[in-house]
């Protein structure tokens, strides 16, 4: 997927190279972060390594083993590599001053195929526009609007044009 303006941000996490896990029991464990494969950790029961894939397998902060371990077992995990964190920003979070100075986000407000949209306090303001030479969607032009399509205008074949405001075709 594009970005517009810069690439947002890898963030890598410092983390502790050891988590110890005694007193766990069944057949699951719980990580502190989250790891891409069994092989981004060094799994130890007992002080004996095990087999990733074969002794366990891992999906995000989840430790799935295929045997059961007891309260009084010593485990412990040894990090090799974390899954990496892409910074997402929050819906509605980015604001003008984030975007390149040289990107015009314009007003206009639009009708036609595409629906309804665009900024109907400040996007009315606009003059001029850009448009296909048939329409095939049908469309209204509200009262008290202004509507302008230049050169030939062809509705298709079904589709219905209702002008309740003012339609100029030059």
């Amino acid at each position: 997927m594009g970005y517009i303006g810069n690439q947002a941000a890898e963030g890598y996490s410092s983390i502790p190279a050891k988590q110890d896990l005694t007193g766990a029991t069944g057949t699951s464990l719980t990580l502190t972060h989250p790891v891409s494969s069994a092989e981004s950790i060094d799994l130890f029961i007992n002080n004996v390594r095990q087999e990733p894939t074969t002794a366990y397998t891992v999906a995000g902060t989840t430790v799935t083993l295929t045997g059961s371990v007891i309260a009084t077992d010593d485990i412990y995990v040894v990090y090799n590599g974390l899954a990496l964190q892409t910074t997402v920003p929050p819906d509605g979070s980015v604001t003008q001053a984030k975007l390149a100075p040289s990107l015009s986000l314009g007003a206009g407000y639009f009708q036609g195929e595409n629906g309804a949209t665009g900024d109907t306090t400040n996007g009315k303001g606009d003059i001029f526009r850009v448009h296909e030479q048939q329409l095939d969607t049908n469309t209204t032009i509200a009262a008290g609007d202004n509507a302008g399509a230049f050169f030939s205008l062809t509705v298709a074949t079904g589709v219905t044009l209702t002008v309740n405001g003012n339609l100029v075709i030059a």
